[in-house]
């Protein structure tokens, strides 16, 4: 989930139940195997590859799973023929929302989509409706607890090529363009720093305060996206305190 805090949402996965982890570890798992498919099995030269072995360390995916997906990839074996899509809408409160697919019967999705926006006071847009509101960056996450010297952090990202840092209360939030993400994931890696999340992702221009009861149904909007095995990320520029 992509949303005001990239910190709190990692939090929340890691909370996240084993019912939502069994749906992460399958989404992971397709992504690595769709990579594989698309540009080989060398994550040197696969950028897509790369952050989807990323995104399974980071979740703590077994590495029997990812070989099993890497090697599904290399073989094709189960025939599904997945299609790539990007979906558009507005969540509780008049939040934007923006949905990266992969599914193998666009009809379906489009219905289950469709319906988990209108149930919890949402409604699907057309394409660009909300995606003018984004910009595609390179965020990573890094604890305190693995690294706490936050004037040396700041230095060595930036000087790799990161536009922001952050300190919150638990976490540095370092965030460059998507070109930059080898050259800090390198930097980091060099000075053995661990990072909890290293992803290209989708970031709003500015946020909007969930409050009152659409944040009860935002929560409920965000976990049927999570329960749906077509939804791969989803992105969001809401607002909502942790509590």
């Amino acid at each position: 989930m992509s949303g005001h805090s990239k910190w709190a949402n990692i939090k929340r996965k890691k909370g996240a139940n084993d019912a939502i982890r069994g749906k992460i570890t399958t989404k992971i798992g397709r992504e690595i195997t769709i990579a594989v498919r698309m540009g080989g099995s060398d994550p040197t030269g696969n950028m897509r590859l790369k952050l989807a072995l990323s995104k399974a360390k980071a979740n703590n995916i077994p590495k029997d799973n990812i070989n099993r997906a890497i090697q599904k990839g290399l073989g094709a074996s189960d025939g599904s023929n997945y299609e790539e899509m990007t979906y558009e809408g507005y969540g509780p409160g008049g939040t934007a929302i923006m949905l990266d697919i992969l599914t193998d019967n666009r009809n379906r999705t489009a219905a289950d989509v469709r319906h988990i926006f209108s149930k919890y006071g949402g409604s699907l847009g057309a394409n660009g409706c909300v995606s003018w509101m984004f910009n595609k960056k390179a965020v990573f996450v890094v604890e305190k607890e693995a690294f706490d010297d936050e004037d040396a952090l700041m230095e060595l990202v930036l000087e790799a090529g990161a536009d922001d840092f952050v300190a919150e209360e638990d976490a540095f939030e370092i965030t460059g363009e998507p070109d930059a993400f080898d050259d800090i994931l390198q930097a980091l890696t060099d000075k053995g720093i661990e990072t909890a999340s290293a992803e290209i992702t989708m970031v709003p221009d500015n946020t909007v305060k969930v409050e009152g009861e659409n944040v009860a149904n935002m929560q409920k909007m965000l976990d049927a996206f999570d329960d749906n095995d077509d939804v791969q990320e989803v992105y969001g520029n809401y607002e909502m305190d942790e509590e």
